[in-house]
């Protein structure tokens, strides 16, 4: 408090803060922590990532802009990422930092560490990566190849588990086959005896064909009754041979 000696007595005033005094001191305090933010996200830096998005080739026509909303949401979701590995519970979406962006959305990141001022170690970013990959990818509709992780590769997707065991699949092919060979079997079977019954008749069919068949031999028709001694040719008979006897 400030006082004042009038005629009457003591009058005080009170003592007003020096706000542009602090103001003045704070702004080289914020420069300071922009350069040394500056220095710590850089393109190739250690323990930082690039990223790169596709997002007109996934979405196409219902492609969204990406923005600083964007931009937030992603560092969202790597803190979040972060958060899940142990150690690193208390880990802000401030302590996540992006630099170099560009318009075909490409850009750096790295998680600092603000207790000791570096950024957190590649190993354990890559790891939360890659645990939370999809939850990543749904958060802005992309997939592992529209939205890239350059330095961590891509996460496998776990194998699918059939609805149906396997032995009963392995099962159900090897009777099919059996059933098939055993149909094919007996078809064959049939057919064998199917022949064997045809041959018997067209050897008969054949003899009665040759015995009905009338032969011609120098213009004049053979007897045909009896094939197995010859043909009679009437021309060479004699009269008496022609004639019957009485």
């Amino acid at each position: 408090m400030a006082k004042a000696a009038l005629s009457g007595g003591w009058i005080f005033f009170p003592r007003l803060p020096c706000v542009f005094h602090s103001e003045r001191m704070l702004w080289p305090l914020f420069f300071l922590v922009t350069a040394i933010r500056a220095e710590l996200c850089q393109p190739d830096a250690e323990n930082a990532f690039k990223v790169r998005l596709s997002i007109k080739t996934a979405l196409g026509d219902k492609a969204y802009a990406w923005d600083t909303n964007e931009e937030y949401l992603f560092k969202a979701m790597v803190a979040f990422s972060m958060r899940k590995v142990p150690n690193r519970e208390t880990t802000e979406i401030s302590h996540v930092l992006l630099c170099n962006v560009t318009q075909r959305v490409s850009f750096w990141f790295v998680v600092t560490d603000p207790s000791k001022n570096h950024t957190i170690p590649a190993v354990e970013v890559q790891s939360a990566i890659r645990m939370n990959r999809n939850r990543i990818n749904n958060a802005f509709f992309l997939n592992d190849q529209t939205l890239e992780f350059l330095k961590i590769p891509s996460t496998l997707e776990p194998p699918t588990e059939p609805a149906v065991p396997v032995w009963i699949i392995i099962f159900g092919v090897i009777f099919c086959i059996v059933i098939i060979a055993i149909t094919l079997l007996i078809l064959s079977g049939i057919r064998q005896r199917r022949r064997k019954n045809k041959g018997p008749s067209e050897g008969e069919d054949a003899e009665d064909k040759r015995a009905t068949a009338v032969t011609v031999e120098n213009g004049i028709p053979c007897d045909p009754l009896d094939m197995k001694d010859g043909c009679l040719n009437d021309a060479f008979m004699n009269e008496g041979e022609r004639l019957t006897p009485l």
